[in-house]
Parts: C-alpha cells; structure tokens; sequence
C-alpha cells in the first residue's frame, strides 16, 4: 500500500525520462521549497548522468532501480506518451505516486487503468499540464466566477501551426496514431475549457487531413519525409454540463491565427484568454455595454509559475482531496479528446462517460521559493 504524502516536508522526486522538457522542470524544482530532487533515470544512462552532474543533490539511476528507490516519494513521469501508463503503473505498484506529462496515457484504457491502481494502492496521481494554475487562465476563471460575463454561453479554442516537421528534428511520431494536433496540443486547451467551464457530456468532431507526407525542416534529417497516417486538423464542439458550447480547432495544417487563443462569450461580456500553453498572459473583457476591450487586473494563479507548479500545488493538496491537476481532470480531458475522435469517425455525436469536478480556484500567489547551488 503507499502512504499519503507528507506536506510538512519537500516531497523527494525521481523523474523518469530526460529529454528536452526536463530543463523547464529543473529551472523550476529550484525555485520551489517543496520539491527535493533526488533522482533521475533514462533509458540513455549517459542523458541521465548529464541531469544529475547539474543538479546538486541528484543521483542518476537506471529506471527499476529508482521505481524501487526507499527515497523516492513520487515519481515525475516524462517518458514518450506511449510509455506513460507503463512506468506510471510501476512506481505505482512500488507504493509511488505519480505526476505525468500529458496526456494521461495512449487511451482512456490505459489510463482507467492507471487511476484504478492507484485507488488501491492508496497513492495521489497527477498530471500536466500545469498552466491551468497560472495567472492567465485563473484571473479568466475568477472574472467568470465574478460574474463579470454573466452566464457563459459559449468558448472558442484555436491552435493552428503548419506542422511540427518544420522546427521538430524527429518529428515522426505526431503523424502517427496517438500523435496529431489535438492528442499532442488539446491537452493545454481542453484542460483550460474544464477549469473555465466545467466537465464535458458530449461531443461532435469532424477531421480531416491536407497531404500524405511531411518534410522535416531542421537537424541531421532536414530534407526527408515522413509519412502522414493521421487526420491532421480536428475540430469538436463540446457540450458542457453547465450548457456551454465549446468549439474546438486544431491543426497542423493551417498557419496562424490572429484572435486569442480561447475566447469565453458570455450574456453581458467576452473574455479573451491567453494562450494556455503559458503560465501568465493577459486577460482582457468587452462588456456588453462598453466601447472597447479592457484588460483586467492579475487576481488569481500563482504568480511567475511554470511547469513543475503542479507538483507543489499537489504538496498542499489536503490528504483525500483531488489535486487540481489531478488524474481525474486528466483522464476526462483525454476522454473528451479520444471521443472527438471518434466522433470524427463515426460521423455521430459521442456521450462522455466520465467526469471531473471543475478544479478549486488558485488565489493569487507568490509561492515559497528556494535558493539552490546548481546551475543549469
């Protein structure tokens, strides 16, 4: 069985993967009080050695061994998307809990999975993204929460890039099943439309794709093609269980848009909303009987946050209570996202069988902060 997490100490994390997104991470555990890195583990021991050389403190480890490690209270899973049910699963079975990279897991199976094990297990699980917690979205939710648009009606969210190919130096894998714009990107908006509006209870999707291949832009393969075997723009409307109507674009096959990134219309105002992929942004609100958009104030989120802010949020989290990035949050997102998909298929509109509570507002704050050694 595992043990509820100690918030009276810095919780003692292994991360498992070391890639390019751990350097946000790292740049982050060192501002925080409540996260002391002990270990790291790749499946390329040397990628692993490099991280701990930077970061005092850390040992690098092979994978099983920091799973197994009486040290290690939760474990920071940022392995490739088609890993993350099976390490999770692990360091859950080794009495770990566990904060993923999103998404959750491949499938909704798979993550099931994942949230059944850890209920038994008794360990707390959550998952990016994070920025949900940040001064952006949360001074949105709160100018809703205040009333300031009246009864939310309905939500625009666009993400349009030409591809991934033209700057990724291996970008194959977001042109194969379990890749694409919404699997890959939807995670930042579908999270941020759940924390704005609430939990999803069906959905309409429609795809489709532009060319058979792609061309990678950039590195040692600049110049080559990579096979396109997945619908490359998604769009989905969403029905939230307060009324709201969500629509949803994502794409790689256009290139750029010029409104915000979401925009929440109301009875008696729109917000426009920062890019959920960011932490902070600014929030701006045309009233119904105004003349022009105004930006309002920072009034919620943790201030200067960034990646790894779920993990401390997850620290203060009272013992029995969802983390706001919890796996619960998690797994309806990747819910809402695979049945898009099939809707998109099927030509039908799909029920959402699962649900999250809309996550507990953040207060605007300026977390506890660290001073450590290390540079990197």
């Amino acid at each position: 069985m595992g043990k509820p997490l100690d918030a009276a100490k810095p919780i003692r994390v292994g991360i498992v993967g070391c890639g390019a997104i751990i350097a946000q991470y790292l740049a982050n555990f060192r501002r925080l009080e409540e996260i002391n890195l002990v270990a790291v583990a790749d499946l390329d021991p040397a990628r692993a050695q490099a991280v701990a050389d930077a970061y005092d403190g850390a040992r690098a480890l092979a994978v099983d061994d920091l799973l197994a490690a009486n040290d290690v209270d939760l474990v920071l899973n940022l392995t490739i998307p088609a890993a993350h049910a099976e390490i999770a699963l692990k360091a859950i079975a080794a009495g770990k809990a566990v904060y993923g990279e999103k998404p959750f897991a491949a499938t909704t199976a798979e993550a099931r999975q994942v949230l059944d094990a850890a209920r038994e297990a008794g360990v707390v699980v959550g998952c990016a993204p994070d920025t949900v917690l940040g001064t952006g979205i949360q001074t949105a939710r709160k100018a809703i929460d205040d009333g300031l648009i009246g009864v939310p009606v309905s939500a625009t969210a666009t993400m349009v890039t030409p591809g991934h190919e033209r700057w990724h130096p291996n970008p194959d894998f977001y042109y194969q099943p379990g890749g694409g714009p919404l699997l890959d990107m939807g995670p930042y908006y579908v999270s941020a439309l759940v924390t704005l509006l609430g939990p999803v209870v069906s959905v309409v999707g429609a795809a489709s794709h532009t060319r058979p291949e792609r061309t990678i832009g950039s590195g040692p393969r600049a110049g080559e093609s990579v096979p396109v075997a997945i619908d490359t723009h998604v769009t989905g409307v969403l029905v939230h269980a307060s009324g709201a109507l969500s629509t949803l674009v994502m794409s790689f096959d256009a290139v750029r848009t010029k409104s915000a990134n979401i925009e929440i219309h109301g009875e008696l105002g729109s917000l426009a909303v920062p890019d959920p992929n960011h932490f902070d942004g600014d929030v701006e609100l045309f009233r119904l009987d105004g003349d022009a958009w105004e930006t309002l104030p920072v009034s919620a989120g943790y201030i200067e946050s960034g990646r790894g802010f779920g993990i401390a949020d997850l620290a203060r989290t009272p013992e029995g209570s969802e983390p706001r990035a919890g796996g619960a949050l998690a797994f309806h997102v990747l819910d809402v996202m695979e049945s898009v998909l099939e809707s998109a298929a099927s030509g039908t509109a799909v029920a959402i069988t699962s649900s999250a509570e809309r996550p507990g507002p953040v207060e605007l704050t300026a977390i506890s902060a660290q001073e450590v050694g290390a540079t990197a």
